[in-house]
């Protein structure tokens, strides 16, 4: 069995009932930690609908969270679901600002990591931040059906 993430008639992701359990999971707690609907549906019959706009916003406030964390936890524990949604965020056309967020975090950072060496980063700057995340993109997306 597995189950439908559609975006009106065009399927984003088809993925086991085990893996879409999961991710829906992991949905309602970064929309209570970001304060805002993902955009992502129900799932009803085994289908659920992607509301783009919601979806968009969604997708840039959670690559925003992610950018101002140096917290490696934090990191680790959102590194996966972050990655499956620009998947999704690809094949639905959402519009990314890369530039914007691969440039020196707007505000303070967030979920700071107090034991950080100094000079030491967990967390890649700018466009290396961008280049890795774009590549565990590219290969979840080899692994998630249509």
């Amino acid at each position: 069995m597995s189950q439908y993430f559609d975006l009106g008639d065009e399927t984003l992701w088809n993925p086991s009932n085990g893996a879409s359990r999961m991710f829906q999971r992991q949905i309602a707690v970064f929309e209570a930690e970001l304060e805002l609907p993902s955009g992502i549906g129900p799932m009803e019959n085994d289908e659920c609908q992607i509301t783009p706009d919601t979806f968009e916003t969604f997708v840039n406030a959670l690559l925003t969270q992610h950018r101002k964390s140096n917290h490696t936890i934090w990191l680790a524990l959102s590194e996966g679901f972050t990655a499956t949604v620009l998947v999704l965020a690809e094949r639905a056309a959402v519009k990314v600002d890369w530039a914007r967020l691969g440039a020196a975090p707007e505000g303070p950072l967030q979920d700071v990591q107090v034991s950080t060496v100094a000079g030491m980063s967990t967390h890649e700057e700018g466009a290396a931040w961008a280049a890795g995340l774009h590549e565990k993109t590219r290969e979840l997306g080899r692994h998630m059906p249509r």
